[in-house]
């Protein structure tokens, strides 16, 4: 029996990982928003308004990746830019009510696509994945801050 470390899970969960990302992600993309995009409407609605530096720094992306998407997300009317109050330099970026109407209508039906998943689950392997759940959120927080302090992951 292989011994319990950290590199012989990651053998066993990667490849099926990377399947069920990939696979979810061509069925559920019901929507015409990037996961970058959507991960970037997602930390504003979150964080509440950001400066652009702060959202390339928190998404490990460069600053002219972060603004070529936020520009493209203002175009649609989802985010906005402001001035920052406190230097009149600065520019804030905000979530518009139409930017967290479409991110809940993304959410709510990639959540609809996910439970269908899960329902060719026995009961059994559904209390497995309610546990595992717990483990991969805190995986996925412990992963994000690594990313916003180090910004290369």
């Amino acid at each position: 029996m292989n011994a319990l470390t950290p590199e012989t899970i990651a053998r066993r969960m990667r490849p099926a990982l990377t399947k069920l990302y990939v696979m979810y992600f061509r069925v559920a993309e019901q929507s015409d928003l990037t996961g970058p995009q959507l991960s970037i409407l997602s930390r504003l609605s979150e964080n509440g308004p950001s400066r652009i530096s702060q959202i390339a720094r928190e998404e490990g992306i460069r600053m002219p990746t972060a603004s070529n998407a936020l520009h493209q997300l203002e175009q649609r009317g989802m985010v906005e830019r402001l001035r920052d109050t406190t230097d009149r330099r600065g520019v804030r970026v905000r979530l518009t009510d139409h930017g967290a109407e479409e991110l809940k209508r993304v959410g709510e039906e990639r959540n609809a696509y996910f439970a269908d998943l899960l329902r060719s689950l026995d009961e059994k392997d559904l209390e497995t994945a309610d546990q595992a759940a717990d483990v991969i959120n805190r995986l996925a927080e412990a992963y994000g801050n690594r990313v916003g302090d180090s910004g290369n992951h």
